[in-house]
């Protein structure tokens, strides 16, 4: 009742200041917090830059993104950049799965060919030349399996020995299936020479 009005006056002036941030600070007041480094505050400015305000802009961005992604993977395939590769390709297992692979002649790697000639053979309308192309089906088919067996077999044995700590699972038939690709059209590209040791 008898406070001066002065006071009154004053005390919301100063609780809008702190707690309404769109004035400008008094230069010489403390901030009460301490100043950013100069790294942090340049990636807090480009992350604010960069916040999409709509919808539409946020999904040409994420489109934008993942084109960018999917052109960096491709590239790493290309030239077999383990940090971009698909999580299918990582990794020191299936690196020695596929070098494993490339290092050797595969029958399956000459499937196509093999099809090829064999359905240019059964077009044929002679009668021998058709049971010769069933007959080559069938041996191509039984060449393919005892080899993918083999190989499996044998491969399984070495992942055994050279990562016994390390997850191997999915590996054989990751190298069977990449043993099935003509060796010029796998990817990754082959590091290893035929012959060669991996």
């Amino acid at each position: 009742m008898f406070r001066s009005r002065a006071k009154e006056e004053k005390a919301p002036a100063t609780k809008a200041a702190v707690t309404d941030s769109k004035q400008p600070r008094d230069p010489q007041a403390p901030k009460g917090r301490p100043t950013p480094k100069r790294s942090e505050a340049r990636t807090q400015r480009r992350s604010v830059a960069n916040t999409p305000t709509t919808r539409k802009e946020a999904a040409k961005r994420q489109r934008e993104e993942r084109r960018q992604a999917l052109e960096r993977q491709r590239q790493a395939l290309a030239n077999g950049d383990e940090r971009y590769l698909p999580a299918r390709d990582k990794g020191p297992v299936r690196r020695f799965a596929r070098d494993w692979v490339d290092s050797r002649f595969n029958v399956a790697e000459f499937f196509l060919p093999l099809a090829v000639v064999i359905l240019v053979l059964s077009v044929v309308r002679v009668g021998a030349i058709q049971s010769l192309a069933l007959l080559l089906w069938l041996i191509v088919i039984v060449l393919i399996v005892l080899d993918a067996a083999v190989s499996g077999f044998r491969l399984k044995k070495r992942l055994a020995e050279r990562f016994p700590d390390e997850n191997t699972r999915g590996a054989v038939a990751y190298a069977l299936m990449r043993s099935l690709q003509m060796r010029r059209l796998r990817l990754p590209k082959p590091r290893v020479k035929r012959g060669e040791r991996p």
